[in-house]
């Protein structure tokens, strides 16, 4: 195996994870969408649900972060250390998550149930937002400059910095950022919707999610196809495969799209997924498996769009304070050992998936119904 290859291969998988990331975010939906349920055991219920599956979501984003630090650490200074308060304050909301699932119904909980279920609606619509938001960045730039001659600089040896005093809230500042961002945080509503009325043996619950879905999904299908027109339609930043430079080129991201015709296949394959689950579901109320096609088709889109941004001599993560700091797989990746030892450990990612897929099951074995709230231990 190639450097060359090594360096596709893991943007490759770090799109894959972004992919699921994204789809697992149905939980974060769901979560922020409580008044679905109109009584205390309706909302339980619905809390159930997600609280089956809080811990993939969570895994998933650990899971993506590490190969992101392993695979292109130069990416993980620039952006983790470089936008501190943004990545905080993501990380802050899932910190909530998991703390409200773990102690709202704990004997001594002084905060009250409430209060936990907000941190719940927090989390819920903040982390997808979030999300949005930085990925976002990927396309429209990010305001640092990387200088590699630091780190011999005794004092102070840090290779990148932001280039303001934001360390990354002015992302919120580009218009763009927050349209991906409010894309993101309704689509994860609508998947939290399907999976609702996958999971939950509730007829009235399943009316209103179904509702709920519609609004959602029109909500999601304006603001992401704003920003699809917009990432098509807008100057890239491009590689000069001989020099390394980087460049500004006309329809860069259309142009990959064009010339990579597998993944262009691949991102109509998932719209149209995308479509017909949701589609079905809201014309069907006998249908409540729209969570399988549309969460495939979600996987599909953001892998053709995050190989869209790094695939093709493509600046991965362009830096708008200084042209020649922008990253690629190439300027930002690991050594070719550290790469090809990790790609020989990815052989196991199959038994892993195949693991999540029996536990999946394993917990969905039933549905959740009133009696199963009442009856037995629940969140």
């Amino acid at each position: 195996m190639t450097y060359e290859f090594l360096q596709q291969y893991w943007w490759f998988i770090i799109s894959l994870l972004g992919g699921l990331l994204v789809f697992l975010m149905f939980v974060q939906g769901a979560n922020s969408q409580f008044s679905i349920g109109k009584d205390e055991t309706e909302q339980r219920m619905i809390l159930n649900s997600t609280g089956r599956k809080w811990e993939f979501t969570f895994t998933t984003l650990v899971t993506f972060g590490g190969a992101f630090f392993a695979s292109f650490p130069l990416f993980y200074s620039t952006s983790f250390g470089g936008a501190y308060w943004a990545w905080m304050l993501l990380l802050f909301t899932f910190v909530l998550q998991a703390v409200s699932y773990e102690f709202q119904n704990k004997m001594g909980n002084v905060l009250g149930q409430k209060t936990y279920k907000w941190f719940l609606i927090l989390n819920g619509t903040l982390a997808p937002f979030l999300v949005g938001v930085v990925v976002a960045t990927f396309f429209t730039g990010a305001n640092f400059i990387v200088e590699k001659n630091n780190i011999l600089e005794i004092s102070q040896p840090v290779i990148s910095r932001w280039a303001n005093a934001s360390y990354g809230l002015d992302m919120l500042l580009q218009p763009m950022n927050l349209v991906l961002g409010i894309a993101i945080l309704f689509l994860s509503r609508s998947l939290g919707n399907l999976y609702i009325i996958n999971n939950i043996a509730s007829e009235d619950i399943r009316s209103r999610a179904s509702v709920r879905l519609v609004g959602n999904f029109i909500v999601f299908l304006i603001t992401f196809l704003a920003f699809l027109v917009y990432v098509v339609l807008k100057d890239g930043y491009a590689i000069v495969p001989e020099t390394g430079e980087i460049v500004i080129e006309p329809n860069k991201y259309l142009n990959n799209l064009l010339e990579m015709w597998q993944v262009t296949v691949v991102l109509v394959i998932g719209v149209v997924l995308v479509l017909f689950g949701v589609v079905k579901t809201i014309s069907s109320k006998t249908y409540i498996r729209g969570i399988w096609p549309v969460g495939i088709g979600v996987v599909l889109v953001v892998v053709s769009v995050l190989l869209c941004a790094g695939w093709n001599n493509t600046a991965y993560y362009p830096s708008t304070a200084d042209l020649q700091s922008s990253l690629t797989i190439s300027n930002s990746c690991s050594s070719y050992f550290t790469l090809n030892t990790m790609a020989i450990v990815s052989i196991l990612i199959p038994f892993v998936l195949a693991y999540i897929i029996y536990a999946w099951r394993k917990i969905d074995s039933r549905e959740i119904t009133p009696k199963e709230i009442e009856e037995e231990e629940s969140y």
